[in-house]
């Protein structure tokens, strides 16, 4: 490529960013002169600028592979902010809307295509990218690729073919997390023509991680929440805990909010954007929140749960101290949640006749008959259709989730879709359809004169404000909407905000379903050991967090972080005790002031290493600097003996 605009004046433009970080320059630099790249860098280490530089530099699309809807519709709001022509093709979507989409690729001058892997098995899309002016390839969450990885995902095994259709094109692949073997994986899979990492060091210097057993969790979470200055994240299992944690952390004068994707759009939209915008201080929420959100200043990640897999319980912790500020990753745990995650595991695969009463119940449930269905997309809500079928949520969401990975189904979170309109009638037939009927020639002229862009393109609309500029209620405007729908006008797409199912191949008589035994046994292995690793980290008693975190991913030799609770355990049985004489100075401090409970002292002292506080205080207790009185409060004493 001769001559290609200069990358820092591109990030400069579009980004305002007069330098990259570190590896960025590397990576883009690797893409441009044609190599296939896998780039490593940490949750929130900038990957989407590393192929969206390029992108921009080379002539023609950038096609980008990723799994996550609700990150493909931000960043391509983000591009499009931006005055970059991007769009997005993912399941769910109405079919005319994706042949739009589609035809604006080959004319329309769309310069990013974000596409989720199943969309590559379909015929229409691959008879497309065969004429698209495609020059880079880009693989978000590319572990998906990996038989090896935590969240493997068999469509991503169709890249391979696709290349086929791209020939010449250099794949560029992103991932947060992967360990050695995945690394490995990823490259063969996606037919790497050499081996090509850049690798940017998985250690985060300013995030101290926290490991506390502990039976009063809720108190030591207060405690953490008042004591860290900023906004956190506080990760459970199930949608139930979000609630009564953050009603917890309300009642105890913390500003906190809820999150799970069971919540309809608006309030997911309106909780997010209140935590951003520093209005909520903790959000409590499950691993539904946080990807693809950039907050740099979230100074504290509180798991009350442990994580299926280390590389979960990286990426989520990874989301604090973005900023380079100091920062924790606490994770807090009982003897009962090593008992819970181990019958989690087990229901995460139930056996394969379950798992075909399950697809025979989903074919009954949409009334779809055996031989059709294909591509076929239904709104779904999981607990009414395991209440129909006497089934437990948790058996029936791994059962799909399994038929899944076999290719089967396809089980979309809930994204939020606003209305849309595309007329598709040309002019002049619109022209002689407004002369035809003067109503609705009055309600198309509103339409024109609010949105632009409507022969082109699906535009979003608001029918409330369609309404009152055309003096109608919103159902009579909705009426008129359907009305020019049916008379080939235009295209409606109301707003939806639903979970869907989509059925990848034609239904088929439960006695032939394919649920490989192998894949199945290997997948089971494979989770068993991620399991194992999780369960290692929290029992490690003489191994800093942050080594143990790295060694995981392939990264030896890191010196001990100094911080976590580890690292300072060690510091004092060496003799260190160097944090002895800050704590009596906090509790004197304290103490002199008033009478207080262990757990009031805890908190307005703002102890993060509790363990360490109370066998400080109990020492000073035998020497009798510190007393309790009848009420179980802690006094100071000046007279006592030393």
């Amino acid at each position: 490529m001769a001559n290609p605009p200069d990358i820092h004046q591109i990030l400069l433009k579009y980004w305002g960013f007069s330098a990259f970080r570190p590896l960025q320059e590397e990576i883009i630099v690797s893409v441009l002169s044609g190599k296939d790249t896998l780039a490593l860098l940490p949750t929130g280490g900038g990957k989407s600028v590393c192929f969206q530089v390029p992108g921009l530099a080379l002539p023609g699309i950038t096609l980008v592979i990723s799994p996550l809807i609700a990150l493909m519709k931000d960043q391509v709001a983000n591009l499009t902010r931006k005055g970059i022509k991007a769009a997005a093709v993912y399941s769910g979507m109405d079919r005319r809307e994706i042949d739009v989409t589609l035809d604006n690729c080959l004319y329309g001058g769309i310069r990013f295509l974000y596409v989720s892997p199943e969309r590559l098995q379909t015929e229409k899309f691959t008879e497309v990218l065969k004429q698209m002016n495609v020059s880079l390839l880009a693989v978000d969450e590319a572990h998906c690729i990996s038989q090896w990885g935590y969240d493997f995902r068999p469509p991503y095994l169709e890249i391979a073919r696709v290349r086929d259709l791209i020939p010449g094109i250099p794949v560029l692949a992103l991932t947060a997390t992967a360990t050695p073997e995945v690394v490995v994986d990823i490259q063969e899979k996606l037919r790497f023509s050499q081996k090509n990492v850049y690798c940017k060091s998985f250690e985060r210097k300013n995030l101290t991680y926290l490991v506390f057993r502990e039976e009063d969790k809720l108190g030591r979470l207060l405690r953490i929440v008042r004591n860290v200055k900023g906004t956190g994240i506080v990760y459970v299992r199930n949608r139930k805990k979000t609630r009564e944690i953050a009603s917890f952390l309300q009642k105890n004068g913390i500003r906190a909010g809820y999150y799970h994707a069971g919540l309809d759009a608006v309030t997911r939209e309106v909780r997010q954007d209140e935590w951003m915008s520093d209005k909520t201080q903790a959000i409590v929420a499950t691993n539904a929140f946080g990807m693809g959100i950039d907050k740099p200043d979230v100074r504290y990640v509180v798991h009350m749960d442990l994580t299926d897999s280390l590389e979960a319980y990286f990426q989520e912790a990874g989301r604090a101290g973005r900023d380079e500020k100091r920062s924790y990753a606490v994770l807090l745990f009982e003897q009962a949640d090593i008992a819970q995650v181990m019958s989690n595991f087990q229901s995460s695969f139930p056996d394969r006749s379950t798992i075909r009463a399950v697809y025979n119940s989903l074919g009954n449930y949409f009334g779809v008959p055996a031989g059709s269905g294909e591509d076929q997309q239904f709104d779904f809500e999981l607990s009414t259709f395991a209440r129909q079928y006497n089934l437990t949520q948790p058996m029936a969401y791994h059962s799909l989730k399994i038929l899944e990975r076999e290719g089967y189904v396809l089980l979309n979170e809930a994204v939020r879709s606003p209305s849309k309109i595309h007329i598709k009638a040309s002019k002049e037939a619109l022209y002689h359809f407004q002369v035809a009927h003067p109503l609705a020639d009055t309600f198309l002229k509103t339409l024109l004169r609010s949105y632009s862009g409507l022969f082109s393109d699906f535009t979003r609309i608001d029918e409330a404000v369609i309404a009152a500029r055309n003096g109608q209620t919103r159902e009579n405007t909705v009426r008129m909407l359907n009305h020019l729908q049916e008379n080939g006008i235009l295209t409606y797409l109301p707003a939806s905000d639903k979970p869907q199912l989509t059925f990848w191949r034609p239904r088929i008589d439960v006695t032939y379903l394919d649920l490989s035994e192998s894949r199945y046994t290997h997948l089971k292995e494979m989770a068993g050991k991620r399991l194992e690793a999780v369960l290692g980290y929290i029992s490690s008693a003489d191994r800093c967090r942050s080594v143990q975190l790295l060694a995981y991913f392939g990264e030896t030799g890191a010196p001990p972080c100094g911080g976590c609770d580890i690292c300072l355990k060690r510091k004092r049985s060496a003799g260190g005790g160097s944090d002895r004489d800050q704590i009596i100075s906090a509790v004197r401090s304290v103490l002199r002031q008033k009478p207080m409970t262990m757990a009031e002292l805890m908190d307005t002292a703002g102890m993060m290493d509790e363990d360490r506080a109370v066998e400080v205080i109990r020492g000073l207790m035998d020497q009798g600097k510190v007393r309790m009185d009848s009420r179980q409060r802690l006094q100071w004493d000046d007279h006592g003996i030393r």
